[in-house]
């Protein structure tokens, strides 16, 4: 990135509402997180995908959704299990079809205990057991994906290893599917288990990152605080963020909505963003 990048906000239709001239007056990016749960997927969602697309008249900017995550695991090695995960993955493609959207979160299989325990095994078998369950999972969605123009990015979750999403997200080989780094979820997992700093995530993510969740935290959970709140160090992670040459979206994805306008005159207080 050569300039002060533009912040996107990630919020609920419901929240766009009261947040549209934020997002509209300046083509912010934009990620909706109303799709993200069983019931509605499985419901009629299209009235709940018209009113965020009527809200979004006019919009230039980039707009993704965060995919179903709960109780999911794409690298589930259970067949049945397997079919719902593939399901619910195509099911949020389609909401990407209908509103526009290009690109969708998705969770980060790998936890805390694959860290400490895939090296458990000989020959890295363990470590070619997930990647081969995550493909048969994500197969489908993966070329419906390309077909319809969207890009899965993978976020991480528990992951202490920067680069296991890097190395899972290039394993398939195509544009649908990219890496997402969450500051908070990466701050958590230096604070509480030793990983590298967030802006390492970054580094070690290189050009392959095409979305951010921004958040504060403590080091401690996952705390989606206002920007400045925390004790990440943002100086070091905008500019690990400057040497890329790709350009992510930096989405705010605040727990209090209300702070979403204080978090960006934080940033751009101190040059970072606008």
């Amino acid at each position: 990135m050569t300039e002060r990048p533009l912040l996107g906000a990630a919020m609920s239709t419901r929240d766009l509402a009261g947040l549209q001239d934020f997002i509209l007056s300046e083509n912010r990016d934009l990620e909706l997180q109303d799709f993200i749960e069983a019931a509605v997927l499985n419901g009629d969602w299209k009235p709940l995908a018209d009113e965020a697309r009527r809200l979004l008249a006019g919009h230039k900017g980039r707009l993704g959704i965060h995919g179903p995550f709960w109780g999911l695991s794409i690298a589930t090695p259970d067949p049945d299990v397997r079919a719902i995960v593939t399901r619910r993955m195509l099911q949020g493609l389609e909401v990407c079809e209908y509103l526009g959207a290009t690109q969708m979160v998705i969770h980060s299989p790998y936890t805390t205990w694959d860290f400490n325990n895939l090296d458990n095994f000989p020959d890295r078998a363990a470590y070619a057991r997930v990647l081969e369950n995550c493909h048969a999972t994500m197969a489908e969605p993966v070329r419906r994906a390309a077909e319809i123009g969207v890009t899965m990015v993978v976020e991480n979750i528990e992951d202490k290893d920067p680069d296991i999403r890097r190395i899972l997200a290039d394993s398939f080989d195509t544009p649908a599917m990219a890496v997402s780094l969450d500051t908070g979820h990466a701050h958590y997992a230096h604070g509480s288990t030793g990983a590298p700093t967030v802006d390492y995530y970054v580094r070690r993510a290189g050009n392959g990152l095409e979305h951010v969740h921004l958040q504060d935290a403590d080091g401690h959970a996952d705390r989606h605080w206002c920007i400045g709140e925390g004790t990440i160090r943002w100086r070091q992670l905008f500019r690990a963020l400057g040497e890329l040459t790709s350009s992510p979206r930096l989405i705010l994805e605040l727990r209090d909505k209300s702070e979403i306008l204080r978090s960006v005159a934080y940033l751009r207080d101190l040059g970072l963003a606008r």
